[in-house]
């Protein structure tokens, strides 16, 4: 096991009726920025309780995040917080929110340009305080220091990460998925499910408990992932997605051993190419890429397919039954493993996700920094 340090100061809230506690747990003196996507937290409740909550509290709200934070929008909220002075940030909504305040955060006291917050090429020196309350689980963003934001009319999706984004405080109340359509729950489910295997499937590096950690992270999802889709309103199960995609990025599956990330690299540019939604790119790139990556990954596919999905027989032969069965259960959340189901065609996005890797300087991917722009194009081949 490698050498690590670890640190996390989120304070997480959990469970139904959290976030009353919004009003006692930011400071009374607070200028508040309430931040969110579209209409859905009028409709399932979180609105009016974050309005019950910071009654005694000077807020203001900006709406609009998209999915996928586009730069743009959020610098109208970073001018918007700074018109009105606003010091304090409570973000509403899944990653995408979330990762959209952590930029607006860090922008608002910035005094330079602030496009180079992204892919960390500035020294930020502070950053305004945040809480999040999280309405779809997915990303672990809620109590994390990572966000990935995109610039349309430049054709970027980049990441950057601050320790002083780190949010101060999470909500997490498992009743405010209820709503949710079918589609965002199979897009949790699987974001989740690829977020703790980019770094838990790289290569025997006698970490045990981050391996056993992992595993129970991939088993739970595994057997409430249908429960989610089917019974909507299931407390219990929508409560283990909720904590389970918290758990898989807040951090600890990771520690000290390597992590792969090269599906997020290729989906990145999926998504931004061609508007698909990130867990649908994910579950394109990761099947394509074990198979192409085979040899390498064999040992621990095999630990994977035997201790998660319980397979038998030699390391081969498991390793390659673990594939399949990871893309039956990504189909069983309504996502395919094929580019063709989505109507891109595979020679356009592998030339055109190989192009954009050279133009990111992303040109050594993988645990092993070995996986080239053009293993990425050859690997996307094969998604056809």
């Amino acid at each position: 096991m490698h050498a690590f340090s670890f640190h996390n100061p989120c304070q997480i809230e959990f469970g139904a009726g959290q976030i009353a506690k919004l009003g006692s747990l930011i400071p009374a003196q607070a200028r508040v920025l309430v931040l969110y996507g579209g209409g859905s937290i009028k409709l399932n409740g979180a609105y009016a309780q974050i309005s019950a909550a910071l009654q005694q509290h000077h807020w203001q709200e900006f709406s609009g995040i998209e999915p996928n934070p586009e730069y743009e929008t959020l610098m109208r909220a970073v001018e918007f917080a700074r018109e009105h002075a606003l010091d304090y940030i409570v973000a509403v909504g899944g990653g995408s929110v979330i990762d959209g305040a952590k930029f607006v955060a860090a922008a608002v006291p910035h005094t330079g340009d602030c496009w180079l917050i992204i892919g960390n090429r500035t020294q930020l020196k502070t950053a305004l305080p945040l809480a999040a309350v999280l309405t779809l689980p997915a990303t672990g963003s809620e109590s994390n220091f990572a966000a990935v934001i995109s610039r349309r009319e430049s054709n970027d999706k980049l990441s950057f990460k601050n320790p002083l984004v780190f949010p101060k405080l999470a909500i997490l109340d498992p009743t405010l998925t209820f709503s949710l359509p079918a589609r965002q729950i199979g897009n949790g489910v699987v974001d989740a499910f690829v977020h703790t295997l980019e770094q838990y499937l790289t290569y025997p590096n006698e970490a045990r408990v981050q391996d056993r950690l992992a595993e129970g992270i991939l088993q739970t999802l595994i057997e409430i992932g249908p429960i989610t889709l089917n019974e909507p309103d299931n407390y219990d199960a929508r409560a283990n997605l909720m904590w389970a995609a918290n758990q898989a990025l807040y951090g600890l599956v990771g520690l000290g051993q390597a992590q792969d990330w090269a599906t997020h690299a290729m989906g990145h540019e999926l998504t931004m190419l061609f508007g698909l939604d990130h867990a649908r790119t994910l579950a394109i790139v990761l099947p394509a890429l074990w198979r192409y990556r085979f040899t390498a990954k064999q040992a621990k596919l095999a630990q994977y397919g035997r201790r998660v999905w319980a397979l038998t027989g030699d390391d081969a032969t498991v390793a390659a039954a673990a594939i399949e069965a990871t893309s039956q259960f990504f189909a069983q959340m309504g996502l395919s493993a094929r580019l063709g189901d989505y109507g891109i065609d595979a020679q356009e996005a592998a030339d055109g996700v190989a192009a954009q890797l050279i133009r990111h300087q992303r040109l050594k991917l993988g645990e092993n920094q070995d996986l080239t722009p053009n293993d990425c194009r050859a690997i996307l081949l094969t998604a056809a």
